[in-house]
């Protein structure tokens, strides 16, 4: 599938907006809006995956394996960096269990004992986000099963019925309630996105265009205005923004800036190691004049760069290394 840099530019403002969040956060700020990048993500993640899926047929264990390849080794480590670095002392408010460890290195939602609201948290707090791709990618293996014709219509079926159980039933233990939550719906929107895309009905540049000024005053408006934040807003803006995104590039009229593409290569990487770089430098500056819009400043630049840095020490070494072995056990034997 060729890159469309739309979607990538799309991954590169998702990532910064959500570093541009934490590093407001934890400098005394405020940039709320930027965690609606986590939005963003979940429709893309749904587009990417229904398109891939579409023009390249894979079976459901390799398509489990493959996503598995691809997000655990770097959220591992990271975690491993995180679960160090609590023991000796570097994060003094962190709390550490076996459970909890154990639950964030398997993908499972476990409420976090450093939290004393019981937030379902892995020890790598952005990490939140990885327990819902892990489980749309295991129930979209499960409608691979099933001929292609009835594939969407079926996974629509299956989170409209988690979310409309969990409205019914209110549940409290972290499993159900993480899973019946209405933000699983913006991955089978995406999937919808992406169905759209690969029919070529998606709409022309105008209303491209349209819809992408829309998403992004709808979100300077919740953060301007103080409205309701929560998936039921931010998941139509972003479903408007990823829309209007590759509508636009389905036009032909889409610029093309490599460095906005490259940020969105890497943008994985930079969600998961910048909260890193932005702790250090809180930490750094805690007794120092610095004013606290200077040290988000900081924090941003120096997040994502360590997840630039990552990406290319990192995430590609292991990707290739993994993609090689999985090539070699692949080729038939030489007898």
């Amino acid at each position: 599938m060729k890159t469309l840099h739309g979607i990538q530019y799309l991954r590169a403002f998702a990532a910064l907006a959500v570093v541009l969040f934490h590093a407001a956060e934890r400098s005394g700020n405020h940039f709320r809006i930027g965690a609606a990048g986590v939005d963003v993500f979940f429709v893309i993640s749904g587009f990417i995956m229904w398109t891939m899926s579409e023009r390249r047929p894979v079976t459901p264990l390799q398509f489990v394996l493959d996503r598995l390849q691809r997000i655990a080794p770097s959220y591992w480590i990271v975690t491993a960096i995180m679960i160090g670095g609590a023991i000796v002392g570097l994060f003094p408010s962190m709390k550490l269990t076996a459970s909890h460890i154990l639950g964030s290195l398997l993908f499972i939602p476990v409420r976090s004992p450093s939290t004393g609201n019981g937030e379902i948290w892995p020890v790598l707090v952005q990490g939140w986000t990885l327990n819902f791709e892990m489980f749309f990618y295991v129930v979209f293996a499960a409608c691979l099963f099933l001929p292609q014709r009835l594939r969407l219509g079926s996974l629509i079926g299956v989170f409209v019925a988690f979310v409309i159980a969990g409205a019914i039933i209110h549940p409290q233990s972290p499993l159900p309630v993480t899973y019946t939550r209405p933000i699983i719906l913006e991955f089978v929107a995406g999937a919808v996105l992406g169905q759209l895309w690969l029919k070529g009905t998606t709409p022309g540049f105008g209303l491209g265009v349209a819809l992408m000024v829309a998403s992004v005053a709808g979100f300077a408006a919740i953060e301007l205005l103080g409205l309701e934040f929560n998936e039921l807003t931010c998941g139509p803006l972003a479903i408007a923004l990823v829309l209007g995104m590759v509508s636009v590039e389905r036009s032909g009229r889409l610029l093309q800036i490599p460095p906005l593409t490259y940020l969105g290569n890497a943008s994985y990487s930079i969600y998961l190691w910048h909260t890193l770089a932005i702790s250090v430098i809180v930490k750094l500056v805690a007794s120092t004049p610095i004013p606290s819009d200077a040290v988000a400043f900081i924090g941003v630049i120096l997040g994502t760069l360590l997840g630039v840095f990552a990406y290319e020490l990192v995430e590609k070494p292991l990707r290739n290394l993994l993609r090689n072995v999985s090539w070699r056990r692949a080729r038939p034997s030489p007898a």
